[in-house]
C-alpha cells in the first residue's frame, strides 16, 4: 500500500505552554485544559497557566505529534518548504510569519509596547538576551470570554478631566505640566499634541519610587473612602484592582492615561507597533507576527525599560477599533487586522454539519477548542478525527473539509492575511509589466 505524503495531509502538532505568574490557575484555565489535552499530560490545578503557543518561535516551538525524534515544526518546514506556498516563501523564507496563541489572563500583564521592525532590530542587536529577535510584533486578541484590556491613550479632553478629578495624577506630573495640558487644544498640530502627551507620560513613568508609593497609597485610601458615598467609575474600580495585584506600582496611576477596553466573546482588538497596552483579565485567542519582543514599563516585577518605552510610543489618542469579524458563510467569521502576517477565522459548526475551507495560497494552523469531529483534505484517503485540544498544520493550496459529530464544534484558524496574496499578485503583475 502506498504511504500517504504527510505534506498533503493535516499535520498534528504538540504545542508549548507558558506558566507566567499572571496566568489563571490550572483548574480554571483554558490554556491548562488545551495544553493537557494536546500533550496527553496532567496540569497542576494551583499553578498559573498563561499562554499556549502554536508555531515556530524558538521560545516555544511546536513539535510534530508522535514524531520519533522530537521534530520541530520549524525543522519540518525547512525540509518541506513547498508547504508554505511560493508567495510566503518569497516574502518570509522557510518559516511561519505568524505565531498563534491562547491566553488565560488571571491578573494584569505589564503596561507594554512592541517595537516596530527598525527598533526591534536595534534592540535585538544591543540586548539579545532581553529582546529575543529582530522582528516587529503587531498582534490581535480575539475574546473567548469577556475580556478586558488597556490600549492606547485617552483623548486630550479625557486627560484634562483626569487632571481635574484625580489630584494624585496632577501631583505626580507637577502643576506646571498639568497647566501645559490645560493650555493645549485639539486644534493644535498633531506633533504638538504628541509632544504634550509624551512629556507628561514620560514624567509620570519616570517618577521616583518613594513618591509613587506615597501617591498610590493616598489614591487607594481616597477611593476606598469615596466608595462608601458613591459608585466608583469603571476606571477607579480597575485602579483598586491593579493596586491589589501590583502594590505601589506606577502602572496603577498610568492606567488613567489609557483606554479601558471591554470585549465580548467574538470581538477582537488589534495592537500595532509602538502602541501601549496591557491585557487585564479574561481568555482570548491571540495571533501576532512571529516575535517575542516586549518593552515593559509598569505593572510588572520584570525588567522595565521606561526610557525606551516612552520614546518609542506613537501617542495616538482615542479609543481603538473593535473588530467583530466579517461573516464568510453561516459558520465562519474572519478577523483581518491591518498587518500582512496574519488573520484569524472563528468557526462554530453545529452538530452534524460539514464546512469546506477553500484552498488558499499560504499555510494555516487550526485549533479545536470545543467538541469533536473530522477534518479531511482532498489528498487524504480518509478523514482525521479531531477533538478539543487538537492543533493541526495545513499546507498551502489545501482544501479542507470539516464535519462536526455529536456536538457543536468550535475551531479557530490562523493564516497569512488574505490581503497579502492580493497585494503580492498586484506587485508581481507590476514588475512583469516593467
Amino acid at each position: 500500500m502506498e504511504e500517504q505524503d504527510p505534506t498533503k495531509s493535516l499535520v498534528k502538532l504538540q504545542c508549548s505552554v507558558m506558566n507566567y505568574d499572571w496566568g489563571i490557575p490550572g483548574r480554571d484555565s483554558n490554556v491548562a485544559t488545551l495544553f493537557s489535552l494536546n500533550s496527553a499530560s496532567q496540569f497542576q490545578p494551583d499553578k498559573p497557566y498563561a499562554e499556549f503557543w502554536m508555531g515556530t518561535h524558538d521560545s516555544g516551538p511546536s513539535l510534530l505529534h508522535h514524531s520519533s525524534h522530537s521534530l520541530t515544526l520549524k525543522s519540518w518546514l525547512l525540509q518541506n518548504p513547498h508547504v508554505l506556498g511560493h508567495k510566503v516563501l518569497h516574502k518570509w523564507g522557510c518559516d511561519l510569519p505568524f505565531l498563534f496563541k491562547v491566553l488565560s489572563v488571571g491578573k494584569a500583564l505589564s503596561i507594554q509596547a512592541h517595537p516596530d521592525k527598525d527598533l526591534a532590530r536595534t534592540l535585538h542587536k544591543l540586548c539579545p538576551d532581553m529582546y529575543k529577535d529582530g522582528n516587529h510584533k503587531p498582534e490581535m486578541a480575539l475574546a473567548m470570554t469577556h475580556f478586558e484590556a488597556l490600549c492606547g491613550f485617552i483623548t486630550l479632553k479625557e486627560l484634562k478631566a483626569v487632571l481635574h478629578t484625580v489630584p494624585e495624577v496632577a501631583e505626580l506630573i507637577g502643576a506646571e505640566n498639568a497647566n501645559l495640558v490645560f493650555q493645549t487644544s485639539d486644534q493644535d498640530s498633531e506633533l504638538q499634541l504628541k509632544s504634550v502627551f509624551q512629556t507628561v507620560f514620560t514624567l509620570l513613568m519616570s517618577a521616583k519610587k518613594d513618591k509613587v508609593t506615597d501617591v498610590v497609597n493616598r489614591l487607594k485610601s481616597r477611593l476606598h473612602k469615596e466608595s462608601e458615598m458613591r459608585q466608583l467609575t469603571d476606571k477607579e474600580q480597575l485602579v483598586l484592582r491593579l493596586e491589589k495585584q501590583y502594590p505601589a506600582d506606577v502602572g496603577v496611576i498610568a492606567s488613567f492615561f489609557l483606554n479601558l477596553v471591554k470585549l465580548n466573546p467574538g470581538e477582537a482588538l488589534f495592537v500595532g507597533a509602538n502602541e501601549p497596552h496591557a491585557y487585564l483579565s479574561g481568555e482570548c485567542i491571540e495571533c501576532m507576527a512571529t516575535s517575542d519582543n516586549v518593552v515593559r514599563a509598569g505593572l510588572t516585577p520584570k525588567h522595565r525599560d521606561v526610557q525606551t518605552l516612552c520614546s518609542m510610543l506613537t501617542y495616538k489618542q482615542g479609543s481603538p477599533e473593535i473588530l467583530r469579524g466579517v461573516p464568510l458563510n453561516l459558520y465562519v467569521n474572519r478577523y483581518t487586522p491591518p498587518f500582512e502576517e496574519f488573520e484569524i477565522d472563528r468557526c462554530i459548526l453545529p452538530e452534524g454539519e460539514t464546512l469546506v475551507f477553500p484552498a488558499i495560497p499560504g499555510p494555516s494552523i487550526f485549533l479545536v477548542t470545543v467538541g469533536e469531529g473530522t477534518m479531511n483534505t482532498t489528498e487524504a484517503s480518509k478523514g482525521q478525527g479531531v477533538t478539543e485540544g487538537d492543533v493541526l498544520f495545513a499546507a498551502a493550496n489545501t482544501e479542507i473539509s470539516v464535519t462536526s459529530s455529536a456536538s457543536k464544534l468550535h475551531l479557530y484558524r490562523a493564516g497569512v492575511n488574505s490581503t497579502f496574496f492580493q497585494e503580492f499578485i498586484h506587485s508581481c503583475t507590476f514588475w512583469n509589466q516593467i
